[in-house]
């Protein structure tokens, strides 16, 4: 009687709450549509209580792979609500079309699967394998608040895998939007694909990920098992090179690169529910592909230098702003007042803002730095004073004007929009501590952490978002390098994943 006086509480809050936006989960790369690796609310994490000795912790290590392999940033559910319990999920890609879903609480394994698909052949720069992150579905609009309301951590969480050491499970049961319900898996919906359920709302938002199979095929699941929610529906050609694959607004979006498996470079778009696939050709630059304005207008950034503007419905280009020598990453989009802004970094080590309402030319510029150093990707928050941060993931010595650090292999790169004389201006902000290889740094309420990617093992390093003193580092913890796109994290919990196919938890022990 308690159990179901509680569930039908917790069902009727969900009711309530439904349309609040959480900004707790990682749902896709960089964990919005607008790429700004940040989470605005987690009540678990702020630089008070990450300068506290001993607050965060190394929580375990899971070795998702027996071989080395790259896998991708996990995607996040902050609360799966069922009858074993309060849960927090992760769902991870690896190579051979290997898919990995893990009880973030607990460490373990939930589920794994194989996505069928016939071998690719792999050469030089075409890996043949799974390139892409799971993602869950988004929206374009911009979310708003801190988000998230402490039930995914507030209660301990109960293993649904099975009896101790007893391994993973590979069926589960069904699970509603947001609940679990203990019945046999789900048939699938259709083989005609229906338009994806929007995600990030209160209590997990949308029940589906997303996968990409090196054959070129999408697959939509149950996350609660990996069951299909809809026949698998091809995508790209087989054997394609792809990043930054995102579902947003209904559509399915990803970035082809190097013309592997004979795609042409440039943005794909699937429409679920005609199955039509369009085509923007072009040669588009940074790990997370495209980011998206509110008003779901997409952007992307070019290696012959051009940030363009392109319509969600037609795929045509719309605007266009050029910048000498080309591109090095993916667009961050954010507001500002009344305005729309969007930044993009250039090869040359420079970095630009413009006003999405006119991309004839930036609002402001920096300085280029050494042509041979590139900034890799950006990450952007607004601070608790209102104040709007971007920081640049910067390989090498520090540029002139930014002292005071002894970085000679790379830092976190902080820059604040302001205004001066009536026009907004990037001014510097700060320099990080040394971080060898950066990789896209990730906010988590106003706490930076930056992750080198230095040969022989990473380091995590939370930093002050308005100063850039350290708090905090994860010291020798990790023993292998990490690659690819910002770490995930919510809750008060934060991941990383190695090229040795383990995934990392550092953060805040759950309560017992």
């Amino acid at each position: 009687m308690k159990k179901y006086f509680l569930f039908t509480m917790l069902l009727c809050a969900s009711t309530t709450f439904a349309q609040f936006r959480s900004t707790n989960d990682w749902l896709t790369d960089n964990g919005n549509a607008q790429r700004t690796a940040t989470i605005k609310g987690d009540a678990q994490i702020n630089k008070d209580l990450v300068a506290q000795p001993g607050y965060l912790k190394f929580l375990w290590k899971l070795k998702l792979s027996k071989t080395p392999t790259r896998l991708s940033t996990p995607a996040t559910l902050e609360l799966l609500i069922g009858y074993r319990g309060f849960r927090m999920m992760a769902f991870v890609a690896g190579g051979n079309n290997q898919l990995y879903t893990i009880d973030t609480d607990l460490g373990r394994l939930e589920w794994e699967k194989t996505l069928k698909a016939a071998p690719v052949n792999a050469s030089g720069v075409c890996s043949g394998g799974t390139s892409t992150s799971v993602v869950r579905p988004t929206e374009s609009a911009i979310a708003t608040g801190g988000g998230g309301f402490g039930f995914g951590r507030s209660t301990p969480a109960v293993s649904s895998v099975g009896e101790p050491k007893a391994g993973a499970t590979t069926i589960r049961a069904a699970t509603g939007v947001g609940f679990e319900i203990p019945t046999t898996p789900p048939p699938v919906k259709s083989d005609k694909p229906t338009k994806p359920p929007m995600g990030g709302v209160f209590f997990g938002g949308a029940n589906v990920i997303y996968a990409l199979g090196r054959d070129g095929m999408i697959h939509a699941m149950h996350l609660s098992n990996g069951a299909d929610y809809h026949a698998p529906v091809q995508f790209l050609p087989a054997g394609a090179n792809a990043n930054g694959l995102i579902v947003v607004d209904g559509m399915a979006y990803a970035v082809t690169t190097n013309g592997c498996g004979g795609a042409a470079n440039g943005l794909w778009q699937l429409d679920f529910e005609t199955q039509k696939v369009s085509t923007w050709k072009g040669n588009i630059v940074g790990a997370a592909g495209a980011a998206f304005g509110p008003d779901g207008t997409i952007y992307v950034a070019t290696s012959e230098g051009a940030l363009t503007a392109i319509d969600a419905k037609t795929l045509q280009t719309k605007a266009t702003y050029s910048a000498t020598g080309g591109m090095a990453s993916t667009p961050v989009v954010f507001k500002h007042g009344s305005k729309t802004l969007i930044a993009a970094a250039a090869k040359d080590g420079s970095l630009h803002l413009l006003d999405a309402a006119n991309l004839s030319a930036a609002l402001a510029t920096t300085a280029r730095t050494n042509p041979s150093i590139a900034t890799t990707a950006l990450a952007s928050y607004q601070d608790a004073n209102g104040t709007r941060w971007i920081l640049v993931a910067h390989n090498g010595a520090l540029p002139a004007g930014f002292a005071g650090n002894a970085a000679t292999n790379g830092a976190i790169l902080a820059w604040k929009v302001v205004e001066a004389n009536g026009k907004l201006v990037l001014q510097k902000g700060w320099a990080s501590r040394n971080v060898a290889s950066p990789l896209t740094s990730t906010v988590i309420n106003g706490v930076v952490f930056a992750t080198s990617s230095a040969a022989n093992r990473s380091v995590i390093y939370a930093l002050d978002g308005t100063t850039g003193k350290e708090l905090w580092n994860s010291g020798a913890t990790i023993t292998s390098s990490a690659r690819g796109n910002a770490l995930s994290g919510g809750m008060g919990q934060f991941y990383l994943t190695t090229q040795d196919g383990t995934l990392y938890a550092f953060g805040v022990p759950m309560e017992r």
